[in-house]
């Protein structure tokens, strides 16, 4: 739709070639040909500029003039870069370095709507107010400039195209489930970071895009997500100033930014504006929110959508008609009153602010007393604070540049090459990188000045050379911290097999390889994520690997079924079951001490069929070394199977996993006594043991399967084959028990191996029935315990030895001290003292008593 009116309310008047050719506006949403048409239209003219609001803008459509018209006939002006051939005759330019004294056919001015840009507004209003071509001008942008710019522009022509392709709203979607393709826009830094490594870990990685990139470090990135390297785009809101890509959604993580003075709320122009990148030519396109950020309002969603906005209220103007008469005179004239109601005065700049501080200096007002040097300062207070250090330390080095060119007149190369050595360093982290790009921007933008430093081409090349190389290495940092290729590939090729099984190995070794790339090993059934991969693409493996575990992971059990009884193994400490030294499963708490349950360890790979058989196989494996290790115990309940008089202790101690305590101390007919003497099962007072099971691997794995059995922890065990150990400190009563069960007795602070005791104990005792006198102790007996000779008293009469201690000699007395005598105990002085001969049929019966069985006696009498 063309209109062409005229204001009834006086428009003002370009300051040059005014009413000289039409101005004409392209006006309407993103995705309309705003640019390639501008581009096509200066092309057409024998010579032409325009001016566009990003350097990266600037020079990606150099480039396109380049590759139309010829390196020769093209020219590049930014504030960092100035390639201007002496036929030059079309001019790609940054808005501010437009070069508004020169006369060309066609003049143009993209996103002219920036005109109410709180920073660089001013700059955009001069240029719609004053940038003229001879034969046309041409200004692109968002309509929503449009009644502002029929007040302020006599007779202009405004064309309003609408979108090539729609634009719709998805809502809320979570950045897990963000389609491929996709540019996700925050607005700071550490959120950009924190996405993208959420997005690595998701998806295997995106490319990066942000303001402060060079275009070289930008270009690069854009590279990576245009070849389908990554799928997904993270960026600020950068990408809303015509960055043409093959974007089909974009997600909002946050819709408030900080305009260089305050944290406020987007408006809908500025999201339509970022949304807009989504579909391109004929395809269409969508956009939301993601993340933390809530739905847009369905109000904002459909003025996006039908790209209905409210009209700009005002521009930001500055005065452009500058004396240099003075700082002081300039300063003024840069405060001029507006010339129209509908353009309202600029708060004051960077630039602003660094002339007012200037001016208060000695130096600077001793320095620029002439116009010469007033333009001068005007001039380095221009230089864009690249740095960001705080504008104190950007206005110090704009006096000190000042300074040197209005004493010296060049900057010498010395002492510029002193600035750049600091920046030369291409190591480091991102933030490093991009910080050292900051400053070569500083230091390119004063050598593109020819007139400020000496040996200007040098310094143009030597910065474009350290930028060159910064921007790669920044390259290689962003894609080396957001891009995993190999989990890019698995990601692309999980989305393209929608179910279908992948191509997937595992090794005899256990290696897993998933469409030719290595993504971890298999311990066990369970799979391990390649640790030299991304420590954040875990999950993406995991997800291939399981969708390739569909055929391997049948064929890895059936080679453990398979497997000989060598590659499994139990560890005695831990209780888990080992094949090919990797966990698989573990011991539980079963119905009694020797039968435990097998706990397959879980394997989100194994289905249930599958766990079945390997706890069968497993089971056959505890079975198999159980019976081997506590054969003794085994044979001693077959060879007793027809006495019911020692069936029950076997029994008792089988249960008990090798020792245990009987009701009362039993007394046994000599036959029965012998036989259990030859099967090893011993007796200590009440307590009933199979010496043989003392020995370290059954002792090892009595210990598991009690510890399994009881859940209690032993905390303080001698080694294997010692037969006592000292005690550190006290042991709780539950331990107490538990170290009996065991096997260990506690005497004097000190472990002694029940069978150890036992036999001492009953020689001992034997010894001191031979003869009714005390004996000497004899201290050989510390080797056969592993105390030492000191404690060895103490401890034999924990085991209850009944020893009389030295009678001490008097201190004339010469000779060695008396040593400990053994007392025979009171049973053995009594049966002395009073000898009877042993009732057989009162021994057999008092045996019965004793029985454990001889409950089912009672039990038969009672039916």
């Amino acid at each position: 739709m063309k209109v062409s009116t005229r204001q009834m309310a006086p428009a003002l008047h370009a300051t040059h070639f005014a009413d000289q050719a039409p101005v004409r506006a392209i006006l309407g949403p993103t995705n309309t040909g705003k640019t390639h048409l501008a581009l096509e239209r200066m092309l057409a003219h024998s010579s032409g500029i325009i001016g566009f609001p990003l350097r990266l803008l600037a020079r990606e459509n150099y480039d396109r003039m380049v590759r139309l018209k010829g390196v020769r006939s093209v020219a590049l002006i930014t504030g960092e870069e100035k390639i201007i051939p002496p036929q030059a005759r079309w001019f790609s330019c940054t808005v501010e370095a437009m070069p508004m004294n020169r006369p060309v056919d066609f003049m143009a001015v993209d996103e002219i709507q920036l005109c109410a840009d709180p920073e660089r507004g001013h700059i955009f209003t001069d240029r719609l107010l004053n940038a003229r071509g001879l034969s046309e001008t041409l200004f692109l942008g968002a309509d929503t400039i449009a009644p502002l710019m029929r007040s302020l522009i006599r007779d202009v022509e405004i064309d309003t195209r609408p979108r090539l392709s729609s634009l719709n709203h998805t809502g809320h979607t979570r950045l897990s489930r963000l389609p491929p393709r996709t540019a996700i826009v925050a607005f700071s830094m550490a959120d950009v970071y924190a996405i993208a490594e959420l997005i690595r870990r998701k998806r295997g990685g995106c490319a990066v895009v942000m303001g402060q990139l060079s275009p070289r470090t930008r270009n690069a990135q854009v590279a990576l997500y245009q070849n389908r390297e990554v799928d997904y785009l993270v960026a600020t809101d950068a990408i809303g100033m015509g960055l043409n890509m093959n974007i089909d959604h974009v997600a909002f993580a946050g819709l408030s930014k900080f305009d260089g003075q305050r944290h406020r709320m987007l408006t809908p122009a500025e999201i339509a504006q970022i949304a807009g990148r989504a579909g391109r030519g004929t395809r269409d396109g969508t956009f939301g929110t993601t993340g933390e950020c809530p739905p847009l309002p369905d109000a904002m969603a459909e003025a996006v959508e039908t790209h209905k906005f409210e009209p700009l209220p005002f521009l930001w103007w500055r005065g452009s008609k500058l004396s240099f008469a003075s700082p002081q005179a300039l300063h003024a004239s840069l405060c001029q009153k507006t010339p129209h109601p509908s353009l309202r005065p600029a708060e004051p700049a960077a630039d602003m602010q660094t002339l007012s501080a200037l001016m208060q200096t000695p130096a600077v007002r001793t320095l620029a007393t002439t116009a010469q040097h007033t333009r001068l300062l005007w001039e380095i207070c221009q230089i864009p604070d690249f740095r960001k250090l705080g504008l104190d330390s950007h206005i110090r080095l704009c006096g000190q540049l000042f300074s040197i060119l209005a004493k010296d007149g060049r900057l010498p190369s010395s002492w510029l090459k002193g600035r750049l050595a600091s920046l030369e360093h291409t190591g480091g982290e991102i933030e490093d990188l991009m910080h050292r790009l900051m400053g070569i921007r500083t230091w390119s933008y004063v050598a593109a000045h020819p007139e400020w430093v000496e040996n200007a081409e040098h310094w143009q090349r030597h910065t474009r050379m350290l930028e060159d190389s910064l921007s790669d290495a920044l390259h290689e940092r962003l894609t080396s911290r957001f891009v995993d290729r190999r989990a890019a590939s698995l990601a692309r090729r999980l989305e393209e097999a929608d179910g279908a099984p992948l191509l997937c190995a595992i090794s005899k070794s256990g290696e897993v390889r998933v469409e030719g790339h290595d993504v971890g090993h298999m311990r066990g059934f369970a799979f391990i994520p390649d640790p030299e991969a991304a420590r954040s693409d875990q999950a993406l493996i995991l997800k291939a690997a399981r969708r390739a575990a569909r055929s391997e992971i049948p064929r890895l059990v059936a080679r453990f079924l398979q497997a000989p009884e060598s590659e499994i193994t139990l560890d005695m400490r831990t209780g888990y079951i080992l094949w090919r030294d990797e966990q698989i499963a573990h011991l539980r708490k079963g119905p009694s001490v020797l039968h435990p349950i097998i706990h397959i360890d879980d394997a989100e790979f194994l289905e249930t069929a599958h766990k079945a058989r390997i706890r069968e196989r497993l089971a056959q494996f505890v079975t198999t070394l159980r019976t081997h290790t506590l054969a003794p115990l085994f044979r001693a309940e077959l060879a007793v199977a027809q006495h019911p008089l020692l069936r029950g202790i076997v029994h008792a101690v089988m249960e008990n996993g090798g020792v245990t305590t009987l009701p009362s101390q039993p007394s046994l007919p000599p036959a029965e006594a012998a036989l259990l003497q030859r099967q090893a099962i011993r007796l200590h007072g009440r307590l009933a043991f199979c010496a043989p099971l003392f020995k370290p691997h059954a002792m090892a794995l009595r210990s598991l399967l009690l510890r399994t059995y009881t859940g209690q922890p032993l905390s303080q065990l001698p080694p294997d084959g010692a037969v006592s150990m000292r005690l550190s400190t006290p042991v709780p009563p539950p331990e107490q028990e538990l170290l009996c069960s065991l096997g260990w007795l506690i005497s004097h602070g000190t472990l002694v191996r029940l069978d150890i005791a036992a036999s001492i104990v009953q020689d001992m005792r034997a010894l001191c029935a031979r003869t009714p006198k005390p004996l000497p102790l004899a201290l050989a007996l510390a080797a056969r315990l592993g105390v030492s000779k000191k404690d060895l008293p103490h401890v034999l009469k924990g085991l209850g030895i009944r020893l009389q201690p030295p009678v001490t000699l008097p201190p004339r007395h010469a000779g060695p001290p008396a040593p400990f005598m053994v007392l025979p105990t009171r049973r053995t002085e009594k049966r002395k003292q009073h000898p009877k001969r042993p009732d057989h049929a009162k021994h057999l019966q008092s045996a019965r008593n004793n029985s454990p069985f001889a409950i089912l006696s009672t039990l038969r009498s009672q039916m």
